[in-house]
């Protein structure tokens, strides 16, 4: 665990303006600075970062937090690893002492796990003498991996029948960090046996080149034909790609990477001289993958898709990738994605054994912005002969445009698809302009209940509180000065949202630990108890001509008349249902709560 001082001196020593301005193009006004969001598309800035409090927040997609925040979600990293990569930026030492959740040291225990086993498999594959090595040798050869293939990719056999088991216990690994590292399983006696046998093995290596996981490919026939190690602590398919680390430095110089979707896809692509190519494990090509190629690549992927079913089945879920980042008005952040598929339900190894490096650069060269690639795709499956056709190929093609609708570029393909299927201009424009984009908002009150469907609305006053009250908490997050004279109307108040109830008592909390803490300190501590607090607590504004104490002021005030008037009525109810013993108590407490909720309405008409 990282101690407080030293996150502390972490965020103090970054800038996170300077830190968003890496890849987002930032324009002043007033005190805070706006960008498109990185997260999600848009043609205007809707992303507020605020230099005095180190925070940000997205009025677009809902997102916020700090430094650390950003840069967990932009590098798809943990909360330790964002620690760690700002101090390296910053040249800042930091310390880590052990405590609750995985360590550091626990991690490299896995990668060690992972580097031995490796070392195993291929020890295995190029000095075994049993029947299964010479079937992995000979499978190999087949697939023209022979002479130095396997030791530039490390590849490896597995026997099974817990021999990798009882190498690494001779290494003194325990049987806890195998399971863990998942080169291992449990039978259904409780015995640690190899999870991976009789196949033929390929190492996959983080960007660094260090092993963490593995692909093993079953000798003959069985199920499953492949078969990927499962999620570790350091190992998650979304943000890892196969051949990355032996990738990067062609991909710097060329400017471009190629993704494709399997391992003998790489390494046959790479030992036919063709070495900015990556393969997804398993999984669709997802954000975190582009990111993590655009810092190798610039800003141009091509994806090359197989001619066979599963090929296409891929492509077409590759058009989930258009958005603004592909539109000039990105400018310098523009990503340009491309597509192409192989000719004849070809794979790519099955190519270029065919038509050698050049066949595949010149098919690569040819490869289409994947807005046209979509475009066409999805007309081609329409008869245009047609007038039902025409009119279906017309909105097939269209929806590949919605979330980039407002652009001009949209507008500009939105006339080249009315020309492809024969249809006037005007109407395929009408058409384009009708067609919504889907919501992109990612905080959903506790009231409105994450991850079930809602059949009604709330009625406006609730919604009323419920903003109340996230705007209260947001102003009071933001300022924490002020927010100490606030802290009893937070212990007080009856939170209509259990996460904003969470929320207050870890502000109250940390303000009473340390009354001198940073708005950026106090909405990490929220954060522990709530997902949603970064959100909630960086949306607040103050509007021009009014301070934050003014507006905490009358949010408080507003918040303790309705809490009032919640408990008048319950108090009334139990009056009229006869259900309260000394009914003559009961009615004088009304009468101080009308009094009381008199004096609060007062105070509002007099602000």
């Amino acid at each position: 665990m990282i101690s407080d001082s030293d996150i502390q001196k972490v965020r103090e020593a970054t800038d996170i303006v300077a830190l968003f301005a890496e890849r987002q193009q930032m324009r002043q006004r007033g005190r805070d600075f706006w960008c498109c969001c990185p997260f999600h598309s848009e043609r205007t800035p809707s992303c507020k970062v605020d230099p005095n409090t180190q925070l940000w927040h997205c009025f677009g997609c809902g997102e916020g937090g700090d430094v650390f925040s950003y840069v967990m979600k932009a590098e798809d990293m943990t909360f330790v690893e964002a620690v760690h990569f700002l101090a390296d930026k910053a040249h800042v030492d930091i310390e880590e002492t052990e405590g609750k959740g995985i360590s550091r040291g626990h991690k490299q225990r896995l990668r060690d796990v992972c580097k031995a086993a490796a070392d195993f498999f291929h020890n295995q594959l190029m000095r075994g003498v049993s029947s299964g090595a010479a079937r992995a040798r000979q499978y190999l050869a087949g697939r023209n991996f022979g002479g130095d293939v396997p030791k530039n990719w490390n590849l490896g056999y597995a026997p099974g029948s817990a021999s990798l088991v009882d190498y690494l216990t001779s290494l003194n690994f325990k049987a806890e960090e195998m399971l863990d590292a998942n080169v291992a399983s449990r039978d259904s006696s409780g015995r640690i046996r190899d999870r991976f046998f009789d196949r033929v093995m390929f190492p996959i290596n983080d960007a660094s080149g260090e092993c963490i996981a593995f692909g093993g490919r079953i000798i003959g026939d069985g199920n499953p034909k492949y078969l990927n190690s499962q999620e570790t602590a350091i190992f998650h398919k979304s943000q890892v790609l196969y051949g990355l680390d032996k990738a990067k430095t062609q991909m710097a110089s060329s400017g471009s990477a190629i993704v494709v979707e399997g391992y003998t896809d790489v390494i046959a692509l790479h030992e036919a001289g063709i070495r900015n190519v990556v393969a997804t494990l398993g999984t669709a090509l997802t954000m975190q993958h582009i990111r993590l190629l655009s810092r190798h690549a610039g800003r141009r992927i091509v994806y090359l898709f197989d001619g066979d079913e599963a090929g296409q089945r891929a492509a077409e879920r590759a058009l989930q990738f258009i958005d603004y980042a592909m539109t000039p008005e990105a400018g310098k952040t523009k990503m340009e994605i491309c597509a192409v598929t192989l000719p004849n339900g070809l794979d790519p190894a099955e190519f270029v054994a065919a038509h050698g490096k050049s066949g595949l650069d010149d098919l690569l060269q040819n490869a289409k912005p994947l807005i046209v690639y979509g475009i066409e795709r999805r007309i081609a499956k329409h008869d245009i002969g047609t007038a039902e056709g025409r009119s279906a190929a017309l909105v097939d093609a269209l929806q590949i445009l919605i979330p980039i609708k407002e652009s001009v570029l949209a507008k500009d393909y939105a006339a080249q698809i009315a020309g492809m299927v024969h249809v006037r201009e005007a109407d395929a424009l009408e058409k384009l302009a009708s067609l919504k984009q889907p919501s992109r908002k990612s905080y959903v009150p506790e009231s409105e209940k994450p991850n079930t469907v809602r059949t009604t609305t709330l009625p406006e006053a609730e919604m009323n509180r419920l903003r109340f009250e996230r705007e209260f908490l947001g102003l009071a997050a933001q300022n924490p000065l002020l927010a100490l004279g606030f802290a009893d109307t937070m212990s007080k108040t009856r939170w209509h949202d259990k996460q904003h109830c969470c929320i207050a008592d870890a502000i109250v909390a940390a303000l009473m630990e340390n009354p001198g803490i940073s708005a950026a300190d106090l909405i990490a501590k929220a954060s522990l108890v709530s997902k949603y607090a970064p959100a909630i607590l960086t949306a607040a504004e103050v509007s021009d001509g009014s301070s934050a104490a003014d507006k905490l002021a009358y949010l408080a005030n507003e918040i303790s008349i309705g809490d009032g008037e919640e408990a008048m009525a319950a108090l009334k109810a139990k009056l009229i249902a006869g259900n309260i013993e000394d009914a003559d108590a009961a009615f004088n407490e009304l009468v101080a709560m009308q009094r009381r909720l008199t004096e609060l309405r007062q105070t509002r008409n007099l602000s």
